[in-house]
């Protein structure tokens, strides 16, 4: 979803660009020598790390192992084989997940490695924490201009619809299309509704990456939101209009919330410069118009 958005936005807005990347058929970012390989030969001035194992509670709860193996790998690789073969600048996008769980709301940069992580994701964290530290220090230590983005949830064309393994939006829309086709008379969303959730459009996130590249000193990470949360069960009456499902929702408390709030202070970005313009409702009304065609095509992920 990020990559694909990426390449759209810049396509459109920097066309003067030369793009070059690799899908995970053609270039297995696990392994450490295809990935020094591949920098090698392509020879890119500038790189950004754009890929992830990710997923949702459910997925984060089940299979932290690979979560934290898997994404540990994929920065160490792609970072390390930059610095090894001379790439001037890397800009690493990370997660709001790296923040402790109990931080002050909104989150700001300094909060970082302040508290406990949020024990559902924290394998994923970890990961990603990881990987801004290895950008910061190889600023520091070799003069490279290695710097991370923090983006908050993220949603939009070629988004995950993988059942529990997806994250809130994605499953949302799912779920909620698919009592409408059935004509059920209920749904039923995880936990209490009550957990508040920043979401941001991907093509945003794309547009504060090319931002982010035009800046000759950013900051070593930076927040990339919205800076507006919504609590989920206002998400999914959204997603219950959007997508014209008349049923009732449903709280099924068993399951559990997750993190409580989660909200990006993005005042040093506004500073900047740079300010996210898609709204939640004009998102999700994009986001369910490609989920439509991508069903229609045989393309959307399920």
């Amino acid at each position: 979803m990020v990559g694909s958005s990426l390449v759209r936005i810049f396509q459109k807005e920097q066309p003067t660009s030369e793009l070059v990347f690799a899908g995970r058929n053609e270039l297995d970012l696990l392994n450490q020598s295809a990935v020094e390989d591949f920098i090698r030969l392509q020879k890119p001035d500038i790189v950004i790390n754009a890929a992830a194992k990710v997923g949702g509670i459910h997925a984060n709860n089940t299979y932290p192992a690979e979560f934290i193996h898997q994404n540990l790998l994929i920065n160490t690789n792609l970072i390390h084989a930059a610095w090894q073969n001379g790439v001037g600048r890397f800009l690493n996008l990370g997660s709001s997940c790296i923040y402790p769980r109990a931080c002050s709301q909104p989150i700001k940069e300094e909060y970082l490695l302040t508290g406990p992580l949020e024990k559902t994701n924290e394998a994923y964290a970890l990961a990603k924490i990881a990987g801004l530290e290895m950008c910061r220090h190889y600023r520091n230590q070799y003069g490279v201009l290695f710097h991370s983005a923090m983006p908050t949830n993220l949603y939009g064309p070629g988004d995950n619809y993988v059942g529990e393994n997806s994250h809130v939006l994605p499953a949302l829309i799912r779920r909620f299309h698919e009592a409408k086709e059935a004509g059920l008379d209920e749904v039923s969303i995880w936990g209490t509704g009550k957990p508040r959730r920043e979401l941001m459009h991907v093509d945003d996130l794309a547009r504060g990456v090319l931002f982010l590249l035009g800046l000759e000193n950013p900051p070593d990470w930076v927040n990339l939101g919205t800076g507006v949360d919504h609590a989920i069960q206002e998400i999914a009456e959204l997603v219950k209009v959007t997508t014209g499902f008349d049923g009732e929702i449903l709280n099924d408390t068993r399951k559990p919330d997750g993190m409580p709030v989660k909200r990006l202070d993005v005042s040093q970005i506004n500073t900047l410069g740079w300010k996210a313009a898609i709204s939640l409702e004009q998102g999700v009304l994009l986001a369910y118009e490609d989920f439509l065609k991508g069903m229609e095509a045989g393309t959307t992920r399920l």
